[in-house]
């Protein structure tokens, strides 16, 4: 199955896992919940995977690569203890508690969250000597002589044996103990994930048109040569900062993370067209609705490929406006929760301020707890930062008022509110405006070409263009996404682009 799939899977375990009777008794008791064997190629996102769940079903997340362990960090290390039996003192051996269990009741100190992932990378790679606690790590969920907290669900890693040398195959009796999950790199689910974390527009726009590089893993007289998801998302921030610095980005840099020499040297001349045809195609005039005549006649000459990266580049400059609308949103809708809890409390009081001050805190403590216990991605931290920002600003105001009273201080809070909202409503229509032109110049240049349908899909993957289509009436997608069959069509289409 692919990624996506596979995560569904995994909050689907965790939830059954996790539900409780009457009785606050787990449902399924935890001699019976067993643990998730995820196997797959390296690189394809398993970590991330889990780092996604743990946020979405609110849970504690502690993970370990076993190969970085010994015995004795895994399972303890061993000491005398003396204890009677039968009137008679006996020596017994007895071990300190595992660096990883230990690490359990950590997190419970730090986040709370008595309930949790304890993930396990590469668990088939162990050592000769820590695979036996491997296989009781597996089938009975301890650690040495310790047991996983109740409440911790055990989810392990692995890749199949053709990606690594060390693999070591688990018995039959072993295998009827876990719940297996077989991975699979899937371009198009991976897309929907690369939008949202912003990967670099040229890369996406690459992959799009050779897929087949997305996932690549060969065998050769000189060894392993690779191209995985998690090369293509680090050289994303990496071409990003590189960009920022006004440094060049080579064939040099790209073989550092995408290890296929032939990928790698084939991205790094497409980075040159991508950034020829930006400059060429005069992107930002078509973006702010300029005359386009000159580029409709260019481009009715260009090759496919080009053609191709034109879309890309247009799709990648409305994403970025309607990225900043839908951001600005988000934090404004934060605001706003917490302006109405203000608002009931502020009313005749004599010390806004202060009340302001404690509800922003509020806020804070909320962020802070959520950020310290990881249940937050990059975009929900930012927004929360942002929000706080932006409260601030109003107690500011507040402040310089001098004097105000409850109500005064709320009217205060509340115009500038509504300043940022205008602002946020330009924002709507300055990515609204960029979407239409962008439609003027795809019907011009391609009308109900498959260079259309592309595009409509692209719209139709991000995070941000669904969340903004939602509120901004586009009457031209709504009429393309239903009269393309959007699924059908861009199915076909994605197969003709593969098959070049």
């Amino acid at each position: 199955m692919n990624i996506k799939r596979a995560k569904q899977e995994l909050i689907d375990t965790v939830e059954a896992y996790l539900l409780k009777d009457e009785y606050g008794e787990y449902v399924i008791p935890k001699i019976r919940q067993r643990p998730v064997l995820l196997l797959g190629a390296p690189g394809i996102g398993k970590t991330q995977i889990m780092e996604q769940v743990a946020r979405e079903c609110q849970v504690g997340l502690v993970a370990y690569t076993i190969t970085h362990h010994t015995r004795q960090s895994a399972i303890g290390l061993p000491f005398i203890s003396h204890k009677r039996y039968d009137g008679k003192e006996y020596a017994v051996t007895e071990y300190t508690m595992s660096e990883i269990v230990a690490s359990i009741y950590n997190k419970i100190e730090e986040t709370g969250l008595k309930e949790g992932i304890l993930f396990i990378d590469e668990i088939n790679c162990v050592s000769e000597t820590l695979a036996p606690a491997m296989l009781q790590f597996l089938q009975c969920k301890t650690f040495g002589n310790h047991e996983i907290p109740e409440g911790w669900i055990i989810v392990a890693a692995g890749n199949p044996p053709e990606y690594n040398k060390s693999v070591r195959e688990f018995d039959v009796v072993t295998m009827d103990r876990v719940k297996k999950i077989e991975v699979e790199p899937d371009f198009q689910v991976w897309k929907a994930y690369a939008y949202q974390e912003n990967i670099h527009p040229c890369i996406l726009s690459y992959l799009n048109l050779r897929t087949g590089f997305f996932y690549k893993m060969e065998t050769t007289v000189d060894g392993r040569q690779f191209a995985t998801p998690r090369g293509w998302e680090d050289l994303s921030r990496m071409i990003s900062v590189y960009e920022k610095l006004g440094k060049d980005v080579t064939a040099d840099v790209v073989i550092q993370y995408i290890q296929h020499p032939k990928v790698a040297g084939d991205f790094a001349g497409y980075y040159e067209l991508y950034r020829k045809y930006e400059a060429d195609y005069q992107i930002d005039e078509i973006l702010q609705g300029k005359s386009f005549e000159g580029m409709i006649k260019k481009i009715a000459h260009a090759s496919f490929d080009e053609r191709m990266s034109v879309v890309n580049l247009l799709f990648s400059g409305v994403g970025q406006f309607i990225r900043k609308a839908v951001q600005m949103e988000e934090i404004m809708e934060k605001v706003f929760e917490t302006l109405k809890m203000i608002r009931e409390v502020i009313d005749g009081s004599k010390e806004p301020e202060m009340i302001i001050g404690q509800h922003i805190e509020l806020l804070r403590e909320e962020w802070e707890k959520r950020r310290t216990a990881e249940l937050l991605n990059r975009r929900e931290d930012r927004c929360y930062r942002r929000a706080l920002d932006v409260l601030n600003k109003y107690k500011n105001k507040v402040a310089e008022a001098g004097n105000a009273d409850g109500r005064s201080a709320f009217e205060i809070m509340k115009q500038e509110f509504s300043m940022d909202r205008r602002a946020l409503d330009i924002l709507f229509d300055q990515a609204g405006n960029v979407l239409e032109n962008t439609f003027d110049f795809m019907e011009t240049a391609f009308l109900n070409s498959q260079e259309m349908v592309v595009f409509i899909a692209d719209l139709n993957t991000d995070f941000y263009s669904i969340r903004f289509l939602q509120e901004y009436e586009c009457e031209r997608y709504y009429q393309y996404n239903k009269e393309m069959l959007f699924e059908d069509v861009s199915t076909e289409i994605r197969k003709r682009i593969e098959a070049l």
